[in-house]
């Protein structure tokens, strides 16, 4: 029994792999920039485990959040070009969902 692999198959396999892979990151990383020029700056808490290294505390998450609208009322950008920049922040973020999703599509109906 001998087992053949077919190489050409292998490297679109790869290639569809590759392009998914930076293009989910691609959109991800362009909607958090996009977000970020709006003033819309994503302050997130982090999640409490009990062997956790480091946990913040009250006064630091408020900190933070603090810093994030103090940075987002220093924008130099116009109502207008906020509006804009958080419209393609979510279309950044839709097409990411949607590569996920087609890469899903792919191995789930091209299989």
């Amino acid at each position: 029994m001998s087992i053949e692999i077919n190489w050409i198959d292998f490297g679109y396999v790869f290639a569809a792999a590759l392009i998914g892979a930076v293009a989910i990151v691609l959109f991800y990383s362009l909607g958090l920039r996009m977000l970020v020029r709006a003033g819309r700056i994503p302050v997130v808490s982090p999640a409490e485990f009990t062997d956790a290294i480091t946990v913040l505390t009250d006064k630091e998450i408020r900190r933070a959040e603090k810093q994030a609208a103090k940075a987002a009322k220093k924008s130099p950008l116009t109502d207008a070009q906020k509006t804009l920049a958080f419209l393609a922040a979510i279309g950044c973020f839709i097409l990411c969902g949607l590569a996920v999703l087609g890469g899903i599509a792919l191995i789930v109906i091209g299989h």
